[in-house]
C-alpha cells in the first residue's frame, strides 16, 4: 500500500483562496501485478472527519482508512477547511477531491462510478451535502462538470438544523451566525432529498447527547418518503463520536457501547449489497 498526500490548491488554485489548504490523504493499495490485478478497477472511499467545522478529528481519519482497505477500496481522507472558512468553501473541497478520484482513475485503478463518501458527525453534513448537492450552484461555478457519488454512509451525523435537535456550534462554525433556518443554504438535509440521492446508510446511538438521534431519524424518514434505498442502524447505548467503537479510536468503553462496534461490519455488508 502506498499513501500520498495532495493539497487542493496545488491542482486547483482556486481553492486556495483566502488562506485555505485543504488537502487529501490518499490510502492506495499495491496493484499487484503478479496476479493481474493491476488492471482492475475498484471502488472508492471519501471520508470527511468530524470536528463541528472547527476542526478535523483525527481519530475519524487514518483509524477509519484502515477498517476498509481490507476490503480492496481507494480511500481518500478529505481535510476540509474550518471556520473560520465558511460555506461553500467546504462543499468546493469535496467536489475537488472526488475531481481528483477522476483525473487519476487509470493510474489509481479507480472504479469513477463507484464512489461512498462517508461522514462522521458535522463531517457527515458535508457528506450528505455533497450526495445532494454536487450539482448546486455554488458548485457548478467553481467545478462546470462536478461529478456525483454513488453512496453516503453517515455516522451520528449532523443533519437537521430544526429545533430542538440542531447542532448550533456547527451551524454557527459554518455558516458565521447563528441561529439559522432551516433551509438556510440546504443546512437541513432532510429538505435537500430527492429521488437522485445516492442510496445511504446511517448509524447513530440513542443516548447521543451532543447530537440528537432525530437528525437521522429525520433524514431516514426523508429516505423513506422518496422512495431511496436506506439502511438505518440505531444502537441502544454510547455518547457522540464513538467511530470505530474499539480501541483504536476509543478510551474506557464499557461492554454496552461496544455492542456498536458492529457498525463497521453492517455497512460492508451494505456496500457490497449496494454494489451487486
Amino acid at each position: 500500500m502506498k499513501t500520498e498526500r495532495y493539497y487542493l490548491k496545488e491542482i486547483f488554485p482556486v481553492l486556495g483562496n483566502n488562506g485555505c489548504n485543504a488537502y487529501v490523504d490518499c490510502y492506495l493499495p499495491d496493484k499487484m501485478h503478479e496476479i493481474q490485478l493491476d488492471t482492475e478497477q475498484y471502488p472508492c472511499l471519501v471520508i470527511c472527519p468530524g470536528g463541528a467545522y472547527m476542526l478535523v478529528s483525527e481519530r475519524e481519519s487514518e483509524a477509519m482508512a484502515l477498517k476498509f482497505i481490507s476490503e480492496g477500496y481507494r480511500i481518500f481522507v478529505l481535510h476540509y477547511s474550518v471556520a473560520p472558512h465558511r460555506f461553500p468553501q467546504q462543499l468546493l473541497e469535496v467536489a475537488g477531491a472526488v475531481e481528483l478520484i477522476h483525473q487519476n482513475a487509470k493510474d489509481w485503478c479507480c472504479d469513477p462510478d463507484d464512489i461512498a463518501i462517508m461522514g462522521f458527525s458535522a463531517g457527515g453534513h458535508l457528506a450528505c451535502q455533497y450526495s445532494n448537492r454536487y450539482d448546486c450552484p455554488e458548485i457548478r461555478e467553481v467545478f462546470p462538470n462536478s461529478k456525483p457519488v454513488q453512496k453516503a454512509i453517515l455516522s451520528y451525523s449532523v443533519l437537521t438544523a430544526k429545533e430542538p435537535f440542531v447542532h448550533r456550534g456547527s451551524m454557527e462554525n459554518l455558516l458565521g451566525h447563528e441561529p439559522v433556518s432551516p433551509d438556510e443554504k440546504g443546512c437541513s438535509c432532510e429538505l435537500l432529498v430527492t429521488e437522485h440521492t445516492p442510496p445511504t446508510f446511517l448509524w447513530h446511538t440513542a443516548e447521543d447527547r451532543d447530537v440528537p438521534v432525530e437528525n437521522s431519524l429525520l433524514y431516514a424518514g426523508a429516505l423513506a418518503a422518496a422512495k431511496v434505498p436506506f439502511e438505518l442502524h440505531v444502537y441502544p447505548y454510547g455518547g457522540h463520536g464513538l467511530c470505530t467503537v474499539d480501541e483504536l479510536t476509543c478510551v474506557g468503553l464499557s461492554e454496552r457501547e461496544r455492542y456498536a462496534h458492529r457498525w463497521i461490519g453492517d455497512c460492508k455488508k451494505w456496500l457490497k449489497l449496494m454494489s451487486s
